[in-house]
């Protein structure tokens, strides 16, 4: 892009102006239209001529996702994008979900805001639907390994392609990343390569390191080396994240074992988050703590989805014990069933290869709640044995 691209400026409250003008302002071709400071100018100046608007804000702030809101819904054809003046950690979720574009972190150097604005400009100039809203994107985490996490993405995200639904599913779980094995897929591209070929990180670059699945699901497979995962940027996920989800209709993403930077960094760009645990009391502990640590995030309760795998196991965890450990009751309860090993060993989702079995119909009853306005009632755990080895963790309950 050759031309000067024009900048609408609003500042939220407590945005240093001179940051701000400080990474638009130089010789990189940013021609900045004029700064808006309070409400009563936003209509009028969101009026004028502009490739895109920015909202300066210095770190959280409601004020700049409601600016964020006005500006897409009185320009829906013109991108919107964030400038915040320190990490914007938990922001970035509440500043995607009012219609943002992408989110900047300053202090940057003009031309880099430049590269940033361009990719934007060109990203929502691609867009089949001016101004259409970002696909949900869905972070299966699991505190714990082992519990099943590649299991529900893989039948989940199968499960929503059944419907039409064209889904990506992303293996987040760099180092040892088992998506590509449970799908029976190849590795002939991966995210690693993806992160070579670098950014701008457009419709067309992701789809040529998408692998497809005969479900229809499309997947960027983790680095197949634990060496290559330190070649992935946590600010070049957040762009692939953004962009994925203008291109498809749901983005289902398998993370690894805890709260790694990467790991924080898609639960803010996610807009619901489902949580794997198992009846054992090392997986149930582990679920509580994640549970309580994406409340001490500010993860919205009503987005956060438990799932129990396993869960007509007889291990003397009785279905009170889970709900007293944990906090709240699980949504969907996985039954166990000897065709899952089976299904996965073959690479075949048991969503495909036995949709009848209780199992298929748990991880469809999972589906509902990401492709269905209402959300359906938790089945009933089947009861196991009453003996109860988990009282300590009981005495720990919320």
């Amino acid at each position: 892009m050759s031309d000067s691209i024009r900048v609408l400026v609003t500042l939220a409250e407590h945005a240093d102006r001179k940051v701000v003008e400080a990474a638009l302002e130089g010789d990189a071709g940013l021609e900045v239209e004029g700064y808006a400071e309070h409400l009563d100018d936003w209509r009028e100046f969101l009026e004028r001529g502009g490739d895109v608007v920015v909202v300066a804000c210095a770190g959280y702030s409601d004020a700049a996702a409601h600016m964020v809101d006005r500006a897409v819904k009185q320009r829906p054809d013109r991108p919107v994008v964030v400038m915040s003046e320190s990490p914007p950690n938990g922001f970035l979720r509440l500043a995607f979900e009012a219609g943002a574009d992408d989110v900047i972190t300053l202090p940057m150097a003009p031309e880099d805001v430049r590269f940033m604005l361009e990719k934007v400009i060109a990203r929502r100039r691609g867009l089949a639907t001016p101004g259409k809203a970002a696909a949900p994107l869905v972070a299966i985490l699991g505190p714990k390994g082992g519990t099943g996490k590649t299991l529900v993405a893989t039948n989940l995200a199968v499960a929503l392609a059944q419907r039409d639904a064209n889904v990506v599913l992303v293996d987040l779980d760099l180092q040892f990343g088992d998506i590509g094995l449970a799908l029976a897929l190849s590795p002939e591209r991966t995210m690693y390569d993806l992160m070579k070929a670098g950014p701008p990180f457009d419709h067309e670059k992701l789809d040529r390191h998408l692998i497809r699945h005969s479900s229809g699901v499309k997947v960027l497979i983790a680095p197949t080396r634990p060496d290559h995962a330190s070649a992935v940027s946590i600010d070049y996920l957040r762009d692939i994240y953004a962009a994925l989800r203008t291109m498809c209709d749901a983005v289902i993403v398998d993370t690894p074992p805890g709260f790694t930077p990467e790991v924080i960094a898609t639960i803010d760009a996610s807009s619901a988050v489902c949580v794997v645990g198992m009846l054992d009391s090392l997986s149930l502990k582990n679920t509580k703590l994640g549970l309580e640590t994406l409340d001490l995030m500010g993860y919205p309760a009503e987005n956060v989805s438990l799932v129990l795998n396993r869960a007509d196991s007889r291990v003397g965890i009785t279905p009170d014990d889970v709900s007293a450990i944990v906090g709240r009751v699980p949504d969907v309860f996985i039954p166990s069933d000897r065709e899952i090993p089976r299904s996965v060993n073959e690479g075949t989702p048991i969503v495909a290869s036995r949709d009848r079995s209780d199992a298929a119909k748990a991880f469809r009853a999972l589906a509902d709640r990401y492709s269905r306005p209402t959300v359906p009632a938790p089945s009933p755990l089947p009861a196991p044995a009453t003996t109860s080895g988990v009282k300590a963790l009981i005495g720990k309950r919320r």
